[in-house]
């Protein structure tokens, strides 16, 4: 046993009882597994594990890029073990998907209004209505040097009057550390982090009667008035309305004034696609929460992805959700990766975006 972070815990070892590190340089893109001394001067005291991809291992440094996306920086000397893990830990719960799947599921229910190739990578503009459909979604080799794509990554969007942003993921299999680790060193800025779960449309349904829910092809003044994003534009409606097959549900809210549209007191949005359903943009009026509204929008969502012939469901949530985790967990959903916005360091941060 070693003690680290004030818990004993087994080690790894060699056939003569010392500690062994298996990794090298050339593991650069494996996921590992390391142990360091927290104080090098001191040979008994406390140390600490490490679990990720190794991203880089320069100058007597190693960067470990962890599931969350956050690098991590170990001197070299203070390594006392290390071994190259499995790819990803295994699936526990939700459908089988690769990374490369999901986020081009992700991407065809989210289209903006302009996009180019450049290689592989996708670039994506829609006059600036949400990070997800103005940056780069970099699947596959851009067709030249990662510093000649990311001017030109520069240079399209500032031709377009935005930020240049680039989305990566992180923590599945397939995913992106070190890409993430390069636009880091790059000078980068990772301004968001959300994460990717997946689970079944069935449990969805299950959970709630969703028998008060109204279901329509397009978004109405009261759904639009209940979303959390003010001032939609005809570009934030286009961008809502896309993908293969988009339903807006909505769960009526007290009437309004004299020839106003009432608020609805829950909204959301799906979108099928082949096999997949894609929950988003599920809204509870503040005073009416705790009240299993959501649950009712996303049950009705599902019985009509489930008609469509989906069988596996995506939704995003951001870290701080903890409501929405709890609900999403609750049905069996769990994360698949983690993805990141990163902004290039010329581009001036948006106000509101």
């Amino acid at each position: 046993m070693i003690r680290t972070g004030g818990v004993d815990r087994p080690v790894e070892i060699s056939a003569t009882g010392r500690l062994v590190v298996r990794i090298t340089a050339d593991d650069v893109g494996k996921r590992v597994s390391v142990r360091q001394r927290l104080d090098i001067r001191d040979t008994l005291g406390e140390f600490t594990d490490t679990v990720g991809v190794l991203t880089s291992w320069d100058d007597g440094v190693l960067v470990i890029t962890r599931r969350d996306g956050e690098p991590v920086r170990i001197p070299e000397s203070s390594l006392v073990a290390g071994k190259v893990v499995p790819a990803a830990p295994a699936r526990r719960r939700g459908p089988s998907a690769s990374y490369d799947e999901l986020a081009r599921v992700a991407s065809r229910a989210w289209r903006p209004l302009e996009s180019e190739r450049l290689g592989d990578w996708e670039l994506r503009a829609a006059a600036g209505f949400t990070r997800r459909a103005n940056s780069v979604l970099p699947l596959g080799d851009p067709g030249m040097p990662l510093d000649s794509a990311l001017d030109a990554v520069r240079r399209w969007y500032g031709e377009r009057g935005l930020p240049a942003y680039l989305q990566a993921a992180t923590g599945g299999e397939g995913t992106q550390e070190r890409l993430c680790a390069e636009l880091t060193e790059r000078g980068w800025v990772r301004e968001v982090t959300a994460e990717l779960w997946v689970g079944a449309p069935a449990a969805l349904a299950d959970r709630a009667e969703g028998g008060g829910v109204t279901l329509a092809r397009t978004a109405d003044e009261g759904w639009l008035a209940r979303y959390q994003r003010k001032g939609v534009s005809e570009v934030a409606l286009r961008v809502l309305g896309s993908g293969a097959s988009v339903w807006f549900a909505s769960i009526a809210g007290p009437a309004g004034a004299a020839g106003s549209a009432a608020v609805p007191a829950a909204i959301g949005r799906c979108v099928v696609d082949g096999r997949w359903a894609g929950f988003a943009a599920v809204e509870v009026d503040p005073a009416l929460r705790r009240r299993g509204l959501a649950g009712e929008v996303m049950a009705a969502l599902a019985r009509r992805a489930l008609d469509e012939g989906a069988s596996a469901a995506w939704l995003q949530v951001e870290s701080d959700n903890t409501a929405a985790r709890a609900l999403y967990a609750g049905t069996g959903f769990g994360a698949h990766h983690a993805y990141h916005h990163f902004r290039a360091p010329d581009s001036p941060a948006p106000g509101r975006y």
